[in-house]
């Protein structure tokens, strides 16, 4: 697997990710409803920054890493 997520596309993904995981951890009023959906989210978008590799980019041909 080739990396196609990089940069700051890398960061942001990594920073959504541990916000929606807290979020969804955390005991907020209200959040009950949107605990499951955000950590489930979170996750994914924390280890696609992890690993670099995003399989939603595949059908588009997006890469956000500098071609060497």
């Amino acid at each position: 697997m080739a990396k196609n997520v990089c940069g700051i596309d890398r960061i942001i993904r990594a920073v959504a990710g541990a916000a929606l995981i807290y979020y969804a951890m955390s005991n907020l009023p209200g959040a009950e409803d949107w605990m499951v959906p955000a950590g489930i989210v979170g996750f994914v978008l924390f280890l696609t920054a992890l690993f670099g590799w995003c399989p939603a980019y595949l059908p588009f041909g997006i890469k956000t890493c500098k071609v060497k």
